[in-house]
């Protein structure tokens, strides 16, 4: 069964990318456009995310928010990398105490993502 990874992100080529990225290493991918949303989807879900890939900024609630949120959740806990266009050693701070556990700047090319996955999912990442 493959690895389950959520993709949160207002822009669709965002998602798009990572999605084209994560599918072809034989990731399932599922995709929110916001905090909000996304926060509904891990509640509903049968069964639960092994890797979250977060946006920053995203209407209605951020990243930030989404992961403070996530990690107040009595469910299985997965690790967490934000990934954003900010660049400043405070928004890497806000990160790791909102729960993020890497923090990477976007554009991200396709290995260092996979690389970073890999890591986080453990020898098992390799769907």
């Amino acid at each position: 069964m493959a690895q389950r990874i959520f993709v949160i992100d207002d822009a669709a080529t965002v998602r798009l990318y990572h999605r084209q990225i994560l599918e072809g290493a034989g990731f399932e991918v599922h995709e929110a456009i916001n905090g909000i949303e996304a926060l509904e989807k891990v509640l509903l879900a049968s069964t639960p995310f092994d890797l979250y890939l977060v946006d920053v900024n995203m209407p209605k609630q951020d990243g930030y928010g989404f992961l403070r949120e996530l990690r107040q959740l009595d469910i299985r806990q997965a690790p967490a990398i934000m990934i954003s266009t900010e660049a400043q050693a405070i928004d890497r701070v806000k990160a790791w105490e909102a729960g993020a556990n890497f923090y990477l700047v976007k554009p991200i090319k396709p290995d260092a993502l996979l690389g970073y996955v890999h890591l986080l999912l453990g020898a098992g990442g390799t769907a």
